[in-house]
């Protein structure tokens, strides 16, 4: 057993036990495993252990592994840009990625949507939102989420399936909980406002220091690279 799939153990452990404590069943959180700055090869080695779906936050390093993993044994990968997207970077996420999580303008919607080839499936599309206001981050204030929801599901080749935030680091786990129940609270706004198409079924918040604090607040997705690969 190597230390890649030993780890990717402990953290499917970690959500499970979170899972029992938020009275959630474990099948109701996905993870994400973060590869970015990680060899294909590493990439490799967790998805000989069952992990399908990656997550990448530089988009041509993304692709790089992409095109070396097609063709691996059993389920095609799913693979998730989770980094800033340029608009001179759209089309080659429209063209290899099969979600985007980290749309916060409309431009960069449009841009996925018209470059998204008509043989692929549609691209999957979450919007990131700044939820404690944080200075570093990228996303969408609170206020301005459901207007883009709005405009981004009526956009062709795109499914909006939900939200993404990386909120600041908290000082405890009560803090943690705090923060990542205010992007749910967004999230269930917007769904029982019934303006969209179809209810958002994915909230992707929770990395490896706080998954347990996104689960109890409500997380469908956690984004785990170093507790997965290792520290960069």
């Amino acid at each position: 057993m190597t230390t890649i799939v030993r780890n990717l153990q402990l953290v499917r452990d970690r959500i499970t036990t979170a899972c029992f404590a938020a009275n959630r069943h474990p099948a109701s959180v996905r993870l994400l495993a973060v590869s970015k700055t990680f060899s294909a090869e590493a990439v490799a080695d967790a998805a000989s252990d069952g992990q399908r779906a990656f997550g990448e936050n530089y988009i041509a390093e993304g692709v790089e592994k992409i095109l070396a993993l097609r063709g691996q044994p059993g389920p095609a990968l799913e693979w998730h840009c989770i980094g800033p997207v340029q608009s001179n970077k759209t089309r080659l996420v429209a063209e290899h990625f099969d979600w985007v999580q980290s749309v916060d303008r409309l431009k960069i919607a449009q841009r996925l949507s018209e470059q998204r080839p008509p043989e692929l499936p549609p691209l999957q599309i979450c919007l990131q939102i700044n939820v404690d206001g944080g200075a570093n981050k990228s996303g969408l204030a609170p206020d301005e989420v459901l207007a883009l929801a709005q405009e981004v599901a009526q956009l062709p080749r795109l499914v909006l399936r939900g939200l993404m935030s990386i909120p600041e680091p908290a000082i405890d786990f009560v803090a943690a909980c705090a923060v990542h129940a205010r992007a749910r609270a967004i999230f269930d706004e917007i769904n029982s406002a019934g303006v969209l198409p179809a209810p958002m079924d994915t909230l992707s918040m929770g990395m490896t220091a706080d998954l347990e604090a996104a689960i109890h607040s409500g997380s469908t997705m956690v984004r785990v690279g170093t507790a997965i690969f290792g520290g960069r």
